[in-house]
């Protein structure tokens, strides 16, 4: 009986022992984020692993179809923005002068760059008549109000621009993916909106609606830098993290939100933004090529680049 129990604990003793130097001579597995795990995450990313994969940094710049192999060189880009923003504050005397309105709106996929776009546009003119929009979460008034109020109170007066750092879209986008809003509420925004629109116009607003796209592994790229360099982190937010794992639903919502909304008077321009800079330079070439004013340098202003900027049905897989 003393010889069992004495071989007893001296199998619990190994055992024991090999768990202990088992514990020591290896790293436990880190928990995955859960963007990593959720149905629909992207396989091989955890955004909290602080080295990107690979594959996803291999990947980047050409996917989604970007038709280009290396992005603009840096002193192309500030030559051609130089450029483009002289004309800016040449478009914006004739705003002021002629006592015109232009609206702007910036939509697209999360991390696509819209305030980047944004910035460049408003870096050199008047701030006196030219200010960005980027409206926060609904208050409980707000959310009590007509959906469109809170952003019709911020259309440009006359002599000014507006751009919107997302906007009314939010319904048939982030909204619609996360279920803030009910199926009923977004159908009947996708009907109202061309309505409102088309009034807006016909009562003189020069109005802009920008898409930007990108490719799933530059979106997940851009996070990851987000959430891993100390001078972005504000950038990332938990709508950003719930995406990751819902890019097919955000696809989904394009193609609805396109097909309806999408039209003669009131035209989505989308642009292919997995290189920034040809993104921003596109944006504001479109708007200065479709307004005339004194002392238009064509030259400067140049011609809209047709692979990464056009109509929706050029640039969003599943439209026709």
């Amino acid at each position: 009986m003393a010889k069992a129990e004495k071989s007893e604990k001296s199998e619990k003793g190994e055992r024991s022992a090999k768990g202990d130097k088992a514990a020591k001579g290896s790293r436990p597995a880190a928990a995955a984020s859960p963007a990593s795990t959720a149905p629909g995450a992207y396989p091989g990313f955890d955004l909290d692993d602080p080295e990107l994969p690979e594959h996803i940094q291999d990947r980047a710049l050409a996917s989604g179809g970007f038709p280009y192999d290396d992005k603009l060189k840096r002193k192309d880009y500030e030559d051609e923005l130089l450029a483009l923003q002289l004309e800016l504050l040449k478009l914006q005397s004739h705003v002021e002068s002629k006592g015109e309105r232009v609206a702007i709106v910036f939509e697209g996929r999360d991390a696509s760059g819209k305030g980047g776009c944004i910035q460049r546009f408003l870096e050199r003119i008047n701030p006196r008549h030219a200010r960005s929009v980027a409206l926060s979460k609904p208050s409980e008034i707000e959310r009590g109000q007509w959906y469109f109020q809170r952003y019709v109170a911020h259309l440009p007066t006359r002599s000014d621009i507006v751009l919107f750092d997302r906007s009314w879209y939010n319904r048939a986008g982030v909204e619609r993916v996360m279920g803030f809003c009910t199926p009923g509420e977004t159908e009947r925004f996708l009907k109202d909106a061309p309505d409102l629109e088309a009034l807006w116009i016909r009562d003189g607003i020069r109005f802009f609606k920008f898409y930007l796209t990108i490719g799933r592994e530059m979106q997940l790229k851009r996070f990851h830098e987000r959430r891993h360099d100390p001078f972005k982190k504000w950038k990332i937010t938990e709508i950003d993290l719930a995406a990751i794992a819902k890019w097919d639903d955000y696809s989904a919502a394009e193609v609805d939100m396109f097909e309806t909304t999408h039209n003669g008077t009131s035209p989505w321009t989308v642009i292919h933004a997995n290189d920034q800079r040809r993104a921003r330079l596109e944006a504001i070439r479109v708007v200065l090529s479709a307004i005339d004013y004194d002392g238009k340098d064509q030259k400067a202003v140049g011609s809209i680049d047709r692979k990464i900027t056009g109509a929706p049905k050029d640039l969003i897989p599943g439209l026709k």
